[in-house]
């Protein structure tokens, strides 16, 4: 494995999840890698397969140079085209995404009960 690559992947992808205002879980649920797996890649603990890099790509709004450390901008150039990007879309707060984590997990009696359970929470 090439350590400095996979430092360099990691640290881009790292900037850029904390740009997008995700967490390691979010970012790992979206491209399909468990949790702990994504944080030994931000750790630069290993390298992405292809596919997973194409995912990290679209994932976190960079692209490919930029993560492997070729763009300008990973080097510490100038920010100047990305400032005349538009911001990301809003995202849901961080809690909010745990929280749809873990009702993804629950049986459908219990996501229903959940359900009655904000519903009452809501009313108040």
């Amino acid at each position: 494995m090439d350590k400095k690559l996979a430092t360099t992947i990691g640290a881009a992808a790292r900037a850029a999840r904390t740009r997008l205002e995700l967490t390691q879980a979010d970012v790992a649920e979206r491209i399909d890698v468990a949790t702990e797996v994504y944080g030994r890649l931000e750790r630069g603990g290993m390298l992405p397969s292809v596919q997973t890099l194409l995912k990290l790509c679209h994932e976190l709004h960079v692209s490919a140079d930029e993560l492997l450390g070729l763009s300008a901008s990973a080097h510490g150039a100038s920010n100047a085209s990305r400032a005349s990007e538009p911001p990301p879309s809003p995202q849901e707060r961080p809690e909010v995404r745990r929280l749809l984590r873990t009702v993804r997990q629950l049986d459908p009696s219990r996501v229903k009960l959940l359900g009655l359970v904000a519903n009452a929470l809501g009313r108040r």
